[in-house]
């Protein structure tokens, strides 16, 4: 495994800033957007449960129809591709079984023997008290795939903007996920900065370690 070195992920995050202007005329090729589609997919979730998807919007028309409910943010236009990543709705006993028969196929094992495992998920998440804020479980997970997606991105000097200034409804409604199982949860610019954009050199303003670390 070739890992970048400590100069290398902290240059990539040194550099990374929520583009405030993407260059229109820039698009990731195909090479680029494939790595960050397979970022998305290797993110972490709580039981290895998933409960996401990622709907990738490339087309000038569809954006231009998202960006009146995003506060008419220009970046939802003039980046290369617009991810809006969805949350589940819900957690149903059908997603706790989708998952136990892909572990076991994956891992050459019986799904009898991931029973325990099964009933512990279903004990929390279907039939515990989380249960009546999945919603907000299930929008937690889609965080960090966005955090894992800007991640990725500045490793590979691409740049993203998390925009959480959207209408979810709308997104919705124009998406088609009224009749979903998922949600609008969050969106991110993936592409360019622009050259013009003034934010890029800006330094970045964060707190010191000491007051937000603390060692017990």
């Amino acid at each position: 495994m070739t890992t970048a070195t400590r100069p290398q992920l902290i240059d990539a995050l040194e550099w990374r800033y929520a583009t405030k202007a993407f260059d229109a005329q820039r698009r990731l090729d195909d090479t680029v957007w494939n790595t960050l589609e397979r970022a998305l997919q290797l993110t972490p979730s709580s039981y290895g449960l998933q409960p996401w998807k990622f709907v990738v919007v490339t087309s000038p028309e569809l954006k231009a129809a998202l960006r009146p409910h995003a506060w008419n943010q220009s970046q939802i236009t003039d980046c290369s591709h617009l991810v809006v990543l969805l949350a589940k709705r819900e957690i149903t006993k059908a997603d706790i079984t989708k998952l136990l028969d892909a572990t076991a196929a994956e891992r050459g094992l019986s799904v009898e023997s991931l029973a325990g495992y099964g009933s512990m998920m279903e004990g929390d998440l279907i039939n515990g008290p989380r249960r009546e804020k999945i919603g907000d479980w299930a929008a937690n997970q889609v965080y960090i795939a966005m955090g894992n997606l800007m991640t990725a991105a500045a490793l590979l000097g691409v740049d993203t903007c998390p925009i959480e200034g959207f209408v979810p409804a709308e997104f919705d409604r124009i998406l088609s996920l009224n009749d979903s199982p998922y949600r609008s949860a969050v969106v991110c610019a993936v592409g360019y900065r622009s050259e013009q954009d003034a934010y890029a050199a800006l330094p970045k303003v964060r707190y010191p370690l000491a007051d937000i670390i603390e060692y017990r």
